[in-house]
């Protein structure tokens, strides 16, 4: 992989995996469409240590904020609540990916119609949750039991074309959480995962593939996910989430056409 190819699976790393379109999809799709070998499960975990990187530098604060009232206060104040929340909330994403993994990479990963249709359907569950949701609870209204069915939805998240962050703001949205709530509570619960899947493979990765691209890509993912959770908390305190939903849509019957037109339907 060069390193002008690494830049751009970075930049998008960091584009999808915060907002709701499947980043894991996109960096399939990507190199599948440019004629680009596949950059491999690893390579793409390892894009994530930079999206890591950006929601550490962004939320710093209030990822300190968590583990002191969770440690501290325990249930009893929001902020601990939220983090009791995703504490509880990670484990079945933590669980259904190790076990899932290898199912995941023979099967899903390898079928570019299996994408297309999760991004068309999540997407139409996206627009329905969005469009009828309540969303009327803020942060400070938010139960464990929210924050652990918002988990189980994230556990979805290792399938190509799902989303992390398309699962988790869905289930949110649902649960008649604001916009920009979700989206917040997407972040901070997507750290500890995003965390654990770096620190399994990274250290079983080829130290040939430590290279000027990796790093290059890393930086790429980082620098465009933090732009990315600026940008869109600020845009959903007036905007909605129905334009991921119709995005998701587009590219499915993108890819779909691609398909056809290379004659692999």
């Amino acid at each position: 992989m060069t390193v002008l190819q690494a830049i751009i699976l970075g930049i998008v790393q960091g584009l999808a995996e915060f907002l709701p379109i499947s980043s894991s999809a996109h960096l399939i799709l990507v190199p599948w469409v440019l004629g680009w070998p596949p950059s491999g499960l690893a390579f793409d975990v390892a894009l994530h240590v930079g999206t890591l990187i950006a929601v550490t530098v962004y939320f710093w604060r209030d990822l300190l904020q968590l583990a002191v009232e969770g440690l501290t206060k325990g249930t009893k104040t929001p902020t601990g609540k939220l983090a009791w929340g995703i504490v509880l909330g990670t484990v079945p994403g933590a669980i259904f990916g190790l076990l899932m993994e290898d199912v995941v990479e023979a099967v899903f990963r390898q079928s570019i119609l299996t994408i297309a249709i999760l991004l068309a359907v999540v997407g139409v569950i996206l627009y329905l949750a969005d469009r009828f949701g309540p969303k009327r609870r803020s942060l400070e209204e938010i139960r464990v039991v929210d924050v652990i069915w918002i988990g189980l939805a994230q556990a979805l998240a290792v399938i190509p074309g799902v989303s992390r962050s398309g699962a988790t703001i869905t289930a949110a949205l649902a649960l008649g959480l604001k916009r920009e709530t979700a989206a917040k509570v997407s972040f901070l619960l997507g750290w500890p995962i995003i965390l654990g899947g770096a620190v399994l493979v990274i250290p079983d990765m080829d130290p040939a593939m430590l290279n000027g691209s990796f790093f290059a890509g890393v930086a790429a993912a980082a620098v465009s996910g933090y732009a990315v959770i600026a940008v869109l908390l600020q845009y959903l305190q007036r905007g909605t989430y129905l334009v991921f939903a119709w995005y998701r849509g587009l590219v499915a019957a993108l890819m779909i056409i691609l398909l056809l037109a290379r004659g692999m339907l």
